[in-house]
């Protein structure tokens, strides 16, 4: 599935009716928050129209790319960098909505609107919310996402809502968090794996971002800080990549890579969560945790500075043993780590979800509605 003209020609035959969307995010060696987002959208969309089509856009370098469980166009790098093949793509597939997360060029967007697509923009970067703000972008998307809650991304400037109120578009949201239901059932489950019970233990997550520039070592440092808490007694639930054993070590609990869900069910037990400073800390903040905020990223060094301003978290340096003096700290002050947890509880955090899939349900019905392409 890696030719777009063989992608398009695929779904060509797929219902006359059916909602066609295309997920174009991000995607390469490292990271995969951009992913997560816009797959967890697309799960959503599969069950609100059983006869969706869904497609994306990935580079082949990502390390989920061969397992996405929706048809795919696998190209060299990110797509950003590839319009032409974009371009071919949504001339063959025509699709109703076109979902760009952090990526995406002006000649993808203004092919998409040539085409009669809707087309989302999702911006989780100062950066790329100021694109999506440049004039020639804002007549071209219909909505923009704003990834992150708004204590966190920042409200709308002076300058962002004149801009809106000239050209009258886009419709702007924030998604708040991606995160999955409460799901008891499986929160009995993968305690029973951890081997922990809720509210007995730390959670460390150094999250699916590790490997940015200048964090090479990032799962190195959580795990490192991981191991220095079990070795202290502290029952230490690790989720990330590992190859260290448990043999002998009664509170070590390494548990490696988990579906979101599974981790979601962790993150809403666990009596400390150390995670890193992108997605991860917002949706242990969003289950209610106390957290530590270790930023990996240059992006994810604000974003803890709001979350500690907010005193929704703590901060820590991404060092093995200042993740481990935070952690003791909070640990031993109960008044602190409940003050966290009440603070978290209170932002009552928008599903960001079901706030993606009411959008794309008004988008598609305006699609479904144009005269036919």
């Amino acid at each position: 599935m890696t030719n777009p003209a063989a992608s398009a020609a695929t779904f060509a035959s797929g219902p006359p009716q059916a909602p066609r969307i295309l997920f174009v995010p991000v995607s390469g060696a490292y990271g995969m928050g951009e992913y997560a987002r816009c797959m967890a959208i697309a799960h959503a969309a599969s069950g609100r129209w059983q006869d969706a089509a869904i497609h994306f856009v990935l580079s082949r370098e990502a390390p989920y790319a061969a397992d996405a469980p929706f048809p795919a166009t696998l190209l060299t790098s990110s797509p950003t960098f590839h319009s032409k093949a974009v371009i071919e793509l949504l001339e063959g597939w025509r699709p109703d909505v076109v979902v760009f997360d952090n990526a995406g060029r002006t000649a993808q967007l203004r092919a998409a609107c040539r085409l009669g697509a809707h087309v989302v923009y999702i911006s989780a970067r100062p950066r790329q919310r100021r694109k999506a703000f440049r004039w020639h972008w804002m007549r071209l998307i219909d909505e923009h996402w704003i990834a992150y809650p708004e204590f966190s991304a920042g409200s709308l400037g002076l300058f962002e809502k004149l801009k809106l109120k000239m050209v009258g578009r886009p419709v702007v949201r924030y998604l708040d968090v991606i995160l999955p239901r409460a799901d008891l059932g499986r929160r009995r489950a993968i305690l029973s794996r951890a081997g922990c019970g809720a509210g007995t233990f730390v959670l460390v997550v150094p999250g699916g971002g590790t490997g940015h520039p200048g964090a090479d070592d990032a799962v190195g440092q959580f795990m490192a800080a991981a191991r220095a808490l079990a070795s202290q007694g502290v029952p230490t639930v690790y989720v990330g990549p590992t190859s260290a054993g448990a043999a002998g070590e009664p509170n070590w609990h390494p548990l490696g890579p988990l579906p979101q869900a599974d981790l979601a069910e962790l993150m809403r037990s666990a009596r400390l969560i150390v995670a890193n400073g992108g997605s991860t800390l917002l949706q242990a903040i969003a289950c209610g945790g106390a957290c530590i905020a270790v930023p990996i990223a240059k992006d994810q060094i604000e974003r803890t500075r709001r979350c500690v301003a907010a005193g929704v978290a703590a901060a820590a340096a991404l060092d093995a043993a200042g993740m481990v003096q935070a952690a003791e700290r909070l640990l031993q002050n109960e008044p602190q780590r409940a003050a966290l947890v009440g603070r978290a509880a209170q932002l009552k955090l928008a599903d960001g979800v079901e706030v993606a899939i009411q959008a794309l349900c008004a988008l598609v019905e305006s699609a479904q509605r144009a005269a036919p392409r």
